[in-house]
């Protein structure tokens, strides 16, 4: 992609996020989006088919870099020193999702939520299955991927919903600990 193909989709995102900010994904139209964005509505397809395509790049690009395995020093966290153990890298995505939340937020307020959490649990068991040895649960990774990932998601949003100031460090703790509960 060339260089004013990547200005137009950020200015694309960057809409759409602001909207976000304002309206839960489901009020929100492709009309709206291209005036706010200022680009034509051809220009606008040219980039994503529909409204649902454009929520499925924004989360590719949040979770890509998110879910990358080299982690690297960031202006709310620094995780570059550390191994790339569970805790750092649930941690690591935390910190990204809390940074993200007006946009997660109106995602999740509506039914597009669904779409997020289940491009969100996918990323998620990728990045599971890297661990599984490490949890030592005696079950196929066909029953611990999609709980783990699934387990993590309503950790996500409990966090969200309940609008807490609690670190992602904090959030993180809280659902290894649940994990190695259930290991007993």
């Amino acid at each position: 992609m060339d260089r004013r193909q990547q200005k137009t989709k950020q200015a694309i995102f960057q809409a759409f996020g602001r909207m976000l900010e304002k309206k839960s994904y489901h009020n929100i139209t492709v009309q709206e989006i291209i005036d706010e964005a200022n680009v034509g509505r051809s220009t606008f397809y040219a980039h994503f088919e529909t409204k649902d395509e454009l929520l499925k790049a924004m989360c590719t690009e949040i979770f890509h870099h998110v879910f990358h395995e080299q982690l690297l020093k960031e202006e709310t966290h620094d995780f570059s020193q550390k191994s790339t153990g569970l805790k750092d890298r649930l941690t690591h995505l935390l910190y990204h999702l809390k940074e993200n939340q007006k946009n997660i937020s109106g995602i999740l307020s509506c039914g597009s939520g669904d779409l997020f959490l289940q491009y969100l649990k996918e990323y998620l068991e990728e990045m599971f299955r890297e661990y599984t040895d490490a949890f030592s649960l005696h079950v196929p990774d066909s029953f611990a991927l999609p709980f783990l990932a699934g387990s993590f998601s309503e950790t996500v949003l409990w966090w969200f919903q309940k609008e807490e100031t609690m670190l992602p460090e904090t959030v993180a703790e809280y659902y290894l600990n649940m994990v190695n509960l259930l290991e007993k």
